[in-house]
């Protein structure tokens, strides 16, 4: 029996986690906990497992290396998780998702469904500028969702739309998931960032498109906007003209730049014609020229300052101008300007962000502290190579494997955050993909979607919890119409969830299915049967006995060193040595 034990410490070690996770213990203090205490019982067991448990008391030195070594405190990568953190807080608190989901209501409100498609427009650009799920669910939930049941939208719907237009933040970059997973498993965030860009606007996509079929489907579950409603009255076509109009300036300035900047003409040109039409339309509004419509000038003004920071944050990545580090400090510095420019920036709501920011760090570094100790166990057991045997061998290979993960993802993400599921899961999947031959940056994108249920599930779903801790619980008046308001029950939020849960699984087999929305992060890849090798011509240097390549005269014979120098004088003949006398032998003396 001891030896039975002994020889599978790894396979109960995990499920003794699994217990002591479900039971309710805290994650990071199960983690650690149970790291030690299989320490204790490995050392224990080592004479007894025949060489399967590499464990002894000295190992515990390694502890302190582990946590402050390059892989926790000393984590430049890690850095980039308080910079977006604050950043998000700071522009939640600034306004922001007020303004925007405000004016693009308007833009959208004619059609119907289209204060839904304002969330979900609203929610990608948060995502974008955030990357925090609770701040954006949140904030369109205390904004959005009595706008929509003010003005009939079925309940279902619109809760299922706010808290999936909030999970957005996870896919699209900067989400925190991505710095993490890119972390756990040794890749840049660059690349995370590259890979999961277009599959993060496919999902935003498949949202739209849901919604425009149910728009057709179910006509009344989403009315358009009356006509009281439209405060900002028309102006499409101003808005169209001044699109254009930025357009070509844009390209103007581009074929201007061209010459002397390069390649970065494009970025620039493109700066310049944003930057022009966003003056336009200050002065337009503030002194009343009434050049564009009000719809027009608001749209302008509300989009361009979250579009510059999200350049300002991505763009700067992208390029190669700053690390995800940087470029999350220069993210949070743009959001502290952002709010003190719309007057909303006090002591306040800096301490407000500097606590939620800590809170969530602490959160974070907590976790992978305990994940340290529980591996440095979990490997000592050789529970890696139990976990890379058990899933290289599941049938269908490569195909097999990814559908087996995400399976088991999908499952555990009913009852683990993705912040646990990326800190105790993932670093025990990668070996194994990466002895497949799967591209981790792939494996890790295809991971971030997986996870994204995990905010979804009903019903331990955080993003249903943040939805549910601000939808209204009792009847209440509107503020605007004066009717009375029915709640929005727990169970019209978990349906409301379970098609958007259904449309991010779809996400995940078109994933593997078109893995080259992730793999354009390489770039396009290069023939080596059309590079041209050309060796660069020497002056000066010809084949032997040739004249000199470049028609110059022959180079004078070097001086006899073996003479004095001659200055001018002729030189006195040499005596021409004897010829051998061939009919005698040789003489050796």
């Amino acid at each position: 029996m001891i030896e039975f034990i002994a020889q599978n410490m790894a396979p109960i070690m995990f499920a003794s986690l699994i217990v002591f996770m479900l039971i309710g213990y805290p994650v990071a203090f199960s983690l650690a906990a149970n790291g030690l205490l299989f320490f204790f019982i490995g050392v224990l067991l080592s004479p007894y497992s025949g060489g399967s448990i590499n464990l002894a008391w000295p190992l515990l030195h390694a502890l302190p290396d582990n946590f402050y070594g390059s892989r926790v405190m000393s984590n430049d990568t890690l850095l980039a998780i308080p910079f977006f953190t604050f950043m998000g807080i700071v522009l939640e608190r600034s306004g922001m998702a007020e303004d925007l989901l405000d004016t693009i209501g308007q833009l959208f409100g004619p059609i119907r469904g289209g204060l839904a498609y304002a969330v979900i427009f609203v929610g990608a650009l948060l995502a974008a500028t955030t990357g925090v799920v609770a701040a954006s669910v949140i904030a369109m939930g205390l904004i959005s969702l009595p706008i929509m049941l003010r003005y009939g939208y079925d309940r279902r719907v619109a809760s299922g739309v706010i808290a999936a237009s909030g999970t957005l933040a996870q896919i699209i970059p900067p989400s925190l998931v991505l710095i993490v997973l890119a972390d756990q498993l040794g890749r840049s965030v660059g690349d995370m960032y590259a890979g999961a860009l277009i599959p993060g606007l496919v999902l935003t996509g498949l949202y739209t498109l849901y919604i425009l079929i149910m728009s057709i489907v179910r006509p009344k579950s989403m009315p358009a906007l009356p006509l009281e409603a439209r405060t900002l009255g028309h102006g499409i076509l101003s808005l169209l003209v001044a699109v254009l109009a930025t357009v070509v300036v844009s390209y103007a300035a581009y074929r201007y730049l061209a010459p002397s900047q390069g390649q970065n003409a494009d970025i620039l040109g493109a700066t310049i014609g944003v930057v022009l039409i966003y003056v336009v339309a200050i002065a337009d509004q503030r002194l009343k020229i009434n050049m564009m419509s009000r719809l027009a000038q608001q749209v302008i003004i509300v989009l361009i300052p979250p579009l510059a920071l999200i350049f300002l944050v991505l763009g700067t990545i992208f390029l190669g101008i700053a690390t995800p580090t940087e470029g999350g400090a220069m993210g949070a510095v743009g959001a502290l300007v952002m709010a003190a420019m719309k007057g909303r920036l006090s002591l306040d709501v800096i301490k407000q962000a500097l606590a939620s920011t800590t809170r969530l760090s602490s959160f974070v570094l907590f976790i992978l502290i305990g994940a340290r100790v529980f591996s440095l166990t979990f490997y000592g057991v050789n529970g890696h190579i139990w976990v890379e045997h058990l899933l290289t061998s599941l049938p269908g290979g490569e195909v097999g494997f990814l559908i087996g993960v995400n399976i088991l993802v999908f499952l555990l993400a009913f009852f683990l955050d993705f912040f646990e599921l990326a800190f105790i899961i993932v670093p025990l999947l990668a070996p194994a993909a990466d002895k497949l031959g799967i591209d981790l940056i792939w494996f890790g994108v295809l991971l971030g979607v997986n996870m994204q249920t995990s905010f979804m599930h009903p019903p331990f779903g955080f993003a249903l919890f943040y939805l549910r801790s601000v939808a209204a619980r009792v009847p209440y008046l509107d503020r605007l119409t004066g009717k009375q308001i029915a709640p929005v029950t727990t169970g019209q939020i978990y349906w409301g969830a379970v098609p958007f849960v259904c449309i991010q699984v779809i996400m995940i087999g078109l994933t593997i299915a078109f893995p080259q929305m992730v793999m354009h992060y390489k770039g396009t890849p290069v023939d080596p049967g059309t590079i041209d090798y050309q060796v660069p011509e020497t002056p000066g240097l010809s084949p032997l006995g040739a004249p000199p390549a470049d028609g110059t005269a022959p180079t004078a014979p070097a001086p006899d060193l073996s003479q004095p120098p001659n200055f001018g004088e002729t030189p006195p003949a040499k005596p021409a040595a004897p010829a051998p006398d061939l009919s005698q032998p040789p003489s050796f003396n």
